[in-house]
């Protein structure tokens, strides 16, 4: 009537680490200090430091201050410091205070924006 079975096991993967991961830094938590991730890095708390990724989502409610590195940046949130991206991205609730160096710049109508802006070469 009853049969035991085998303990599930987490499948195995091939994808190098890294690879397509999101960290999320939640809207409670404040980060002093250097952060790197090979994946993208969302931030709704706040950071002060340096910070690489291969890509960058500054929440709403998100705060950065210090220099980013990142191929992706997508602001929503408060940034301040210097950024080297290709792809930066500010939407309308954005305010940022930056040197700024891209290949793709987007700015939504609304966004706050102070510092240089300059083309990646």
């Amino acid at each position: 009537m009853f049969t035991k079975t085998e303990p599930m096991t987490a499948p195995t993967t091939t994808a190098r680490p890294g690879a397509n991961t999101k960290s999320i830094l939640a809207s409670d938590l404040r980060i002093v200090g250097e952060i790197s991730s090979s994946g993208q890095i969302e931030v709704l708390g706040e950071v002060e430091g340096n910070l690489v990724a291969k890509g960058l989502l500054i929440g709403t409610e998100g705060r950065v201050s210090g220099t980013v590195n990142s191929d992706i940046v997508e602001v929503k949130g408060v940034l301040s410091g210097s950024v080297k991206s290709q792809s930066f991205a500010l939407r309308s609730t954005a305010e940022v205070q930056a040197d700024v160096t891209y290949s793709t710049l987007t700015i939504e109508s609304g966004a706050q924006i102070e510092g240089k802006f300059a083309l990646n070469k």
